[in-house]
């Protein structure tokens, strides 16, 4: 099969979809694997690299002409529909539901898309972790930046000092942004509270900070308490393929402590709050009523060459199987696969997707 890895096109994203060692294995196993030029150069991978791994170096037209299997990082984006042809394959973090515009081409041009974000075996999310690790463990750090009164935060130190409190940070969602960022959050020694629906996760957190994380249940109630003196929120809930829930109103916002930092890390499939648009590393954050937001739609692409190791790591097996046998076969000899499919042959097949109307 002809794998093809195009240079992403969204702004300030420098992650790129396979390392040359991932192409090396492609190559070694006998498919053609076709990068475009400067594709890994944000990620600190030249094509020399590429070239020197089995695979060629092509211009973007070439790519997209070329290529069976298209695999990205991020979602495509209007520049780059008409280079998509009828009966290709793609396989990149794609967050369908709150994009009606992409998946109605996906549907129009009968491409095959597979998301990484709802490839999912026995209730985890293996594509996902990576980078929800990375901008887990970011959050925090995006937050205590933003807390200087430069920034427009409330000039709380978040570490506190001798005599005085440090901040708090509430965080929405124990999965794997949440956990992550609760670690970090009192690794830092922030006084941290973490909400979630369901009392496993919760449990797991508690026991990997030794009790440091104050815990409850996410509930409307109890958000509306915990947000009027935090000085840090993070949005870190996850509904897989769909549009996340919307947890804090307009009216808590306006009830926060001014100077107060929201990292919506949700912001992918929605946002979980409701004064929440997707901002970029080049202009990462807006105030609204005095409450600094940050809700950049790529976090991880900040620290590029972290995260495309990373996110190789966990792609290239199924890359590999898709490569190998297609996307019907492969299907059936790995079922997981079945639940990245998003898009196949003109339908939307993904539970979690509105129907095309």
């Amino acid at each position: 099969m002809i794998i093809a890895v195009p240079k992403e096109i969204k702004r300030e994203e420098y992650r790129v979809a396979l390392t040359p060692a991932g192409a090396a294995e492609l190559t070694k196993a006998g498919h053609k694997v076709l990068v475009e030029s400067g594709a890994g150069s944000g990620s600190g991978f030249y094509d020399d690299h590429y070239r020197q791994n089995g695979a060629t170096i092509v211009t973007h037209k070439e790519l997209f002409r070329r290529g069976e299997l298209i695999v990205k990082v991020k979602e495509p984006l209007p520049e780059e529909f008409d280079l998509f042809r009828e009966g290709q394959t793609l396989f990149a973090y794609l967050h369908l539901a709150p994009n009606r515009k992409l998946t109605m081409f996906l549907v129009e041009r009968r491409i095959t898309a597979l998301a990484y974000e709802t490839l999912e075996i026995n209730g985890d999310l293996p594509l996902l972790a990576p980078m929800s690790e990375v901008a887990g463990r970011m959050a925090p750090l995006v937050a205590a930046w933003l807390l200087q009164r430069c920034m427009g935060g409330g000039g709380l130190l978040p570490t506190g000092a001798v005599g005085v409190r440090p901040a708090k940070a509430l965080i929405l969602g124990a999965g794997t942004v949440g956990s992550h960022a609760a670690r970090v959050a009192t690794g830092i020694g922030m006084e941290t509270v973490v909400l979630n629906r369901g009392i496993e996760r919760l449990r797991r957190i508690d026991e990997l900070t030794g009790g440091r994380v104050r815990t409850g249940s996410l509930v409307r109630e109890t958000i509306s308490t915990e947000i009027r003196d935090a000085d840090v929120v993070i949005g870190a809930v996850l509904t897989p393929g769909g549009r996340t829930p919307l947890l804090i109103t307009g009216e808590m916002v306006g009830e926060m402590k001014k100077g107060a930092v929201i990292v919506d890390v949700a912001v992918d499939q929605g946002g979980c709050v409701e004064t929440t648009r997707p901002t970029t590393h080049g202009d990462p954050f807006y105030l609204v009523d005095g409450i600094v937001h940050y809700a950049v739609a790529n976090m991880p692409g900040a620290y590029p060459q972290t995260s495309t190791l990373a996110l190789t790591n966990a792609t290239l097996p199924y890359v590999m199987m898709l490569a190998e046998h297609g996307v019907e076969r492969a299907v059936a000899k790995l079922p997981a696969l079945a639940t990245a499919v998003n898009v196949r042959e003109g339908r939307i097949v993904h539970p979690a997707l509105p129907p095309v109307s």
